[in-house]
C-alpha cells in the first residue's frame, strides 16, 4: 500500500514550499540530511506527514521522550488511519539498572516494572516491519538505539500456519515453546497455549486489535481449520486461511544458536575465572562462576533468563566489540528517519553510550558480568549516523550539527496556519521585577489568557509559586521532582482554567501545546548558559507563540550577547511573518478551543469583524522595522508591551490606592514601591506624546 494522508486541511502558508523542498532533498542520492526549521505552532507534524506521503517509504520518527512520542503517535495515527502506524518506546514504567559502586562496596540489583501494553506494542512494531509492509511509520523514543534481538532469529522463530498444511502436532508444540510461549491448562493469558485433543488454542501476546486467540484444529497431521476465538468462552469469532504466530520476546533465538551460545559462554566464563585467580581475586572469581552458571542453566532449560540481554552477543553470533542489533535493523534499507526536536534528541543519542559503558565496566571489573555484557549497549553515535542514511531533522532551533549535515540548506517554515506572528521579546530590568511581573500577570489573566514563568533553579520556582499564592494568583510549579502523572495534571489544570500560571525551570521548552498561553516570562535572562542560551530563550518564548497576543518578557540587569542574538532572530522571523500577512491580507487568530460556532474574530473577543480588523492593524503598526535592543530595554513601549495605552490610567489608579492603603497600615516600604510603580506608569503614559 501507499501512504494515504487523511485530513480536513490542506497545506497553507509556507508549508507547500517546505514539503516540496524536503521531498526533493530526500530524493537526492548524495544528501544525508535535511533540516526543517519550523517555528512553534507552524504545523511541523502536518508538514512531515505530507512529506512522508509523497516520499512513500517506511519511516522512523524519533522523539526525545515518551510523552512527546505518544503525542506524535496519536497525530500520525489520525493522519494515516489506513496505514501501519506503530509505537516503540521503553517498556519500563520503572527501571533501576544493575550497578556496582566500588567506593562503598554496594551492589544494586536490577529492579524494574514492565508495562505489558507497551511491550505488546513493541512486539507488534517489529512484527509489522517483518511482514513486508512498506506503508509503515514507527514513532519511537531514543530507546530505539538500544540493543534488541536479531531480526533473523525473530523471523525464523515465527510460526506460519495455513489450512491444509501438514504439521506434526508435537513439533508445533516445540516451536511454541521455542518462541517462549508457556503451556497452560487454565484460562489463557497472553503468551500461553492450551492443548485439548486435536485442538491447540494459542493466545498471542499482541494483535491488530490487542490480544488475539487462535484455535488450530488438526485432523491427523493436517491443519483442518484455523479460527479466532474468545479466550474466555471459546466461542468462534471468525475463520482464517492462515496465521503467523510471532515470538513473545525480542530476545528470542533458535535452538541451534542457543547451543552454540552456551558453549561460547562456558568458554569465556573459564577464561574470566582464570583471569581473576591469576590476579589473586578469589571473591570475584567465585562471584562470576556462581552467577553465570545459574544463567546457563536457565537458558538451557527455558531458552531465557533474567538479564539475557547481557548474553546477546553470543546469541546473535556477533564478534566482540561489534554493535548490537536494534530497531533500525528491522527496517528495509531505504527507510527514512525523522528526528523531532533534533536539538534535544541528537545530544541524547550522543550521550547514551558513555553512560551505559561506565556502569557496565564496573560490573565486569568486579565479577558481576562477563566482558560480553559491554556489547549489550546502545549504538555509538557514528553507528547511528551510518544506519540513518536519510534523515529529516525537525526543530525550531536547530543546532550546528543539523546545519552542518544539511550543508547549510535549511527549510524554513515561519508562517503559522493561524497567521500568528512570533511573540515580541521585551527586555526589562530586573529591578522591581516582582511588582512588574504581578502587574503583567494580572493584565494577562484579565484578558482570559495564561502565563508561564521560567526560573533558573527549583528553589526559585517554589519561592515564586509561594509568592503568587500569597497574592492570590492561581498557579503551580513544575520541575523534575514532580511525578510524570502530576505534571500532566498540572498542564490539564492550566488548560481547564483551574490555574492561570505555571512556574518552572526547564520543563516548558519543547512540545507543549498550550494555545491559551500568551505570556512567557524568563527570569535571569542575562545568566548565560545552558538554560539561557539563544535556543533556550527561543524555545521558552515559543510557548506563547500560539496566541495572537503572545509576548515574552526577559528580565535581566544587563543585555547580553545571547539576548541580542535572540532579539535579532526574533525580529527577522517576525518581519517575514508580518510581510506575508500584509501581502495576503491575513489576520492572526489564536488556536482557541473549537466548537463555539462563532467567527474566529468574534470568538477571540472582538466585538465584530470591523473591530477585529482595526485592532489587528494596530498590532502590526510599527513592526515593519526591527525593534532595537535599546528600544526594548529602555522603556515598555506601546508597540512591544502588554501594558496597552487604554489600561495605563487603570493601573495608575490601582497603584495609587495600593500606596495609600500601605501608608495607612504604616507599611512605608511597600508604599514606596507602589509610589515608584505609579511614577513609572505615568512616564510610560507620557512617553508616546514626546
Amino acid at each position: 500500500m501507499n501512504f494515504n494522508l487523511v485530513s480536513a486541511y490542506s497545506p497553507t502558508g509556507d508549508q507547500p514550499e517546505a514539503i516540496d523542498k524536503i521531498v526533493q532533498s530526500v530524493c537526492v542520492e548524495q544528501n544525508r540530511g535535511t533540516t526543517l526549521l519550523g517555528v512553534t505552532g507552524s504545523g511541523k507534524t502536518f508538514t512531515i506527514a505530507n512529506a512522508i506521503a509523497k516520499i512513500n517509504k517506511p519511516t522512523l520518527v524519533i522523539s526525545h521522550n515518551k510523552t512527546l512520542a505518544a503525542q506524535l503517535f496519536s497525530e500520525f495515527k489520525n493522519f494515516f488511519p489506513e496505514n501501519a502506524v506503530e509505537y516503540f518506546v521503553s517498556y519500563y514504567d520503572y527501571y533501576q539498572p544493575e550497578a556496582y559502586l566500588p567506593t562503598t562496596d554496594t551492589y544494586i540489583e536490577k529492579d524494574l516494572s514492565i508495562n505489558d501494553e507497551i511491550e505488546r506494542l513493541r512486539l507488534k512494531t517489529v512484527a509489522t516491519l517483518l511482514s513486508g509492509r512498506r506503508d509503515v511509520i514507527v514513532v519511537a523514543s531514543v530507546s530505539c538505539i538500544y540493543g534488541c534481538g536479531n531480526p533473523e532469529d525473530f523471523h525464523s522463530t515465527s510460526i506460519r500456519l495455513s489450512v491444509g498444511e501438514r504439521h506434526m502436532r508435537k513439533d508445533l508444540l516445540i516451536q511454541l515453546v521455542n518462541a517462549l510461549y508457556t503451556r497452560s491448562d487454565n484460562a489463557l493469558q497472553p503468551s500461553t497455549f492450551r492443548v485439548t485433543g486435536d485442538t491447540i488454542d494459542i493466545m498471542s501476546s499482541f494483535g491488530e486489535f490487542g490480544d488475539q486467540c487462535f484455535r488450530i484444529v488438526f485432523f491427523d497431521t493436517e491443519i483442518e481449520a484455523i479460527y479466532t476465538i474468545d479466550p474466555a468462552t471459546g466461542q468462534r469469532l471468525g475463520s482464517l486461511d492462515s496465521v503467523t504466530i510471532y515470538p513473545c520476546n525480542l530476545f528470542v533465538s533458535t535452538r541451534e544458536h542457543i547451543v552454540r551460545a552456551l558453549e561460547q559462554i562456558r568458554e569465556d566464563l573459564g577464561k574470566q575465572i582464570a583471569f581473576f585467580e591469576r590476579e589473586g581475586r578469589e571473591m570475584e572469581a567465585q562471584r562470576i562462576k556462581q552467577r553465570v552458571e545459574y544463567d546457563l542453566e536457565m537458558i538451557n532449560e527455558l531458552g531465557y533468563c533474567s538479564g539475557i540481554e547481557n548474553y546477546s552477543r553470543y546469541l546473535d553470533g556477533r564478534e566482540p566489540g561489534s554493535r548490537p542489533f536494534c530497531l533500525m535493523d528491522f527496517f528495509p534499507d531505504d527507510f527514512v528517519t525523522v528526528i523531532d526536536e533534533s536539538h534535544v534528541t541528537i545530544p541524547q543519542v550522543r550521550g547514551m553510550f558513555g553512560g551505559d559503558r561506565a556502569r557496565k565496566e564496573n560490573l565486569v571489573e568486579y565479577g558481576f558480568r562477563l566482558p560480553a555484557a559491554l556489547d549489550n549497549r546502545p549504538l555509538m553515535f557514528p553507528e547511528f549516523e551510518k544506519m540513518a542514511r536519510k534523515v529529516i531533522y525537525v526543530s525550531a532551533t536547530p543546532s550546528n550539527y543539523e546545519i552542518d549535515v544539511s550543508e547549510g540548506e535549511i527549510v524554513e517554515q515561519l508562517i503559522r496556519p493561524t497567521f500568528v506572528i512570533d511573540p515580541a521579546l521585551n527586555v526589562r530590568p530586573s529591578q522591581q521585577q516582582i511588582d512588574d511581573i504581578l502587574d503583567t500577570l494580572n493584565y494577562t489573566i484579565k484578558r482570559g489568557n495564561k502565563a508561564l514563568i521560567t526560573t533558573i533553579t527549583k528553589a526559585m520556582s517554589e519561592e515564586m509559586s509561594r509568592y503568587l499564592d500569597n497574592v492570590g494568583v492561581k498557579n503551580a510549579y513544575l520541575h523534575s521532582d514532580i511525578d510524570t502523572l502530576d505534571r500532566i495534571k498540572i498542564l490539564d489544570d492550566l488548560r481547564e482554567d483551574r490555574i492561570d500560571v505555571i512556574v518552572g525551570v526547564n520543563l516548558l521548552r519543547e512540545g507543549i501545546d498550550l494555545p491559551d498561553v500568551s505570556l512567557a516570562i524568563i527570569l535571569d535572562a542575562d545568566k548565560e548558559g545552558f538554560l539561557r542560551d539563544v535556543r533556550s530563550i527561543t524555545q521558552i518564548s515559543g510557548r506563547a507563540a500560539r496566541n495572537e497576543r503572545g509576548l515574552a518578557v526577559l528580565y535581566g540587569d544587563n543585555v547580553t550577547d545571547t539576548m541580542r542574538r535572540a532579539l535579532t532572530e526574533s525580529n527577522r522571523r517576525r518581519a517575514k511573518q508580518i510581510a506575508y500577512n500584509f501581502e495576503h491580507g491575513l489576520l492572526p487568530r489564536s488556536a482557541h478551543k473549537s466548537g463555539t460556532g462563532q467567527s474566529p474574530l468574534i470568538a477571540n473577543g472582538y466585538d465584530d469583524e470591523t473591530d477585529g480588523i482595526k485592532i489587528e492593524k494596530q498590532i502590526y503598526k510599527g513592526f515593519d522595522a526591527p525593534l532595537t535592543v535599546a528600544e526594548s530595554f529602555s522603556t515598555y513601549t506601546a508597540k512591544n508591551s502588554t501594558v496597552m495605552e487604554e489600561s495605563i490610567d487603570e493601573l495608575i489608579t490601582e497603584a495609587r490606592k495600593a500606596m495609600e492603603e500601605a501608608a495607612k497600615q504604616l507599611d512605608f516600604q511597600s508604599a514606596a514601591k507602589h509610589r515608584d510603580r505609579m511614577y513609572e506608569l505615568q512616564k510610560i503614559k507620557e512617553s508616546p506624546k514626546k
